[in-house]
């Protein structure tokens, strides 16, 4: 995949995270996406995911995914990133820190490998203004 190409479908993927558009999933997920995380190796449906994604939205309302660096090189992208929600039992602000590397076939999401720090654990430079743009150099 060009550059452009990821970043046309990490822009894409950003949308369905912040703005809810999931009616964009089946541009960016593969039929089937590989997933290594905390919940071990498994193998989900697109539509699966999109539920776990919802799911994740309706516990955390207002979640955003903040990006603080990020590479993109042929089939491949990974990203320094942090959850940041309000709880919302108490209003009080969480986050949890991570990295997710990415592997693409065909301008889709196919697979990831996902590895995350403990809650409220942050990076501690500026994020980016959006995931796909350039990094904040201090």
């Amino acid at each position: 995949m060009s550059e452009q190409q990821m970043i046309d479908l990490f822009d894409r993927w950003e949308r369905v995270w912040h703005e809810g558009r999931f009616d964009l999933v089946p541009a960016c997920v593969g039929e089937h996406y590989i997933r290594h995380d905390e919940a071990g190796d498994r193998i989900v449906t697109r539509d699966a995911y999109a539920a776990e994604v919802a799911d994740v939205q309706r516990e955390r309302p207002g979640i955003r995914v903040v990006v603080y660096d990020h590479s993109f090189s042929g089939h491949r992208a990974w990203f320094r990133f942090a959850f940041k929600w309000l709880d919302p039992k108490t209003g009080e602000a969480r986050s949890r820190a991570g990295m997710q590397s990415y592997r693409t076939e065909g301008g889709k999401l196919v697979e990831t490998w996902l590895s995350m720090q403990p809650l409220g654990s942050s990076w501690t430079d500026a994020p980016q203004e959006r995931w796909t743009s350039s990094p904040v150099v201090a």
